[in-house]
């Protein structure tokens, strides 16, 4: 992957320090970023990270898929940094998470709505209570999906605005199950986090679970034998084509196919 400042190079699954990540000025960190998109890389991570200064550190993870490289990279805020999303659409929602999290405004970004905390007027965090975009129109009219859905997908609440059959705007609303799996992975004694992180969606079991092992393996240096790296591998993909499977079922279910919404579910 070339970069055109130093980078910190890596390879997914492996361990890396902190404190070698390179620490650019802002406008340097949003340029790297933008370029190495605009030449195919993809933007794999983005977050922020409060220090006990008060400052907010803001770590990007750029994924060079062909060469299977992540590069590292950051940089501090103070407050305000120039917003991503006008250039870079796929950092939307986590910009908006950035915000929510850590109070640093993205100068620039079209709609900073929180992700999941919205907040009253005396600035209390509540689930559940949002204000959804609206249109009004003789000929539209607004479908309401959740939080709670059919099959296995998570609790979240949908909101449709349409004309006719043609869907003119989606908004959706994540946060209706809020667990605390992050806190809980981070201080629950092992082997409980095992649990918990097969637990964080139910259609991305094996999924989550490997990417746990991964990480443990990848901090303590550990390494699996090729036996179970095929198991592993087998396994991840027996998840993805029955979810897959289960979804086109799902989707002749919407329409009243019932033969195909059965076919389908005995494949699965």
């Amino acid at each position: 992957m070339e970069m055109k400042t130093e980078s910190f190079l890596i390879q997914n699954g492996n361990a890396a320090d902190v404190r070698g990540i390179p620490r650019l000025p802002i406008e340097a960190f949003r340029r790297e970023i933008l370029d190495a998109i605009e030449n195919g890389r993809r933007l794999a991570g983005f977050f922020g990270q409060r220090q006990s200064s008060g400052l907010t550190v803001l770590f990007a993870i750029l994924a060079d898929d062909a060469e299977n490289a992540l590069a590292l990279l950051s940089a501090e805020s103070s407050g305000r940094y120039p917003a991503l999303t006008p250039n870079c659409p796929q950092a939307h929602r986590v910009e908006r998470e950035i915000h929510e999290q850590t109070g640093i405004v993205p100068d620039g970004h079209p709609w900073l709505k929180p992700v999941r905390y919205p907040k009253r007027a005396g600035g209390e965090s509540i689930l559940g209570d949002t204000k959804f975009f609206s249109a009004q129109g003789d000929e539209l009219h607004e479908v309401a999906v959740g939080p709670v859905h059919a099959g296995i997908i998570e609790p979240g609440h949908f909101r449709f605005q349409c004309h006719g059959e043609n869907v003119s705007h989606l908004e959706i609303q994540l946060g209706y199950q809020h667990r605390g799996a992050e806190t809980f992975l981070e201080n629950a004694p092992a082997p409980r986090p095992q649990a918990v992180a097969e637990s964080i969606a139910g259609d991305t079991v094996i999924g989550h679970a490997l990417a746990y092992c991964e990480l443990m393996e990848a901090l303590g240096a550990g390494r699996v034998s090729p036996r179970a790296q095929a198991i592993r591998g087998i396994a991840l993909e027996l998840e993805r084509a029955a979810n897959h499977v289960g979804d086109l079922g799902a989707l002749c279910t919407d329409i009243g196919f019932l033969p195909a919404s059965a076919y389908f579910g005995r494949l699965r």
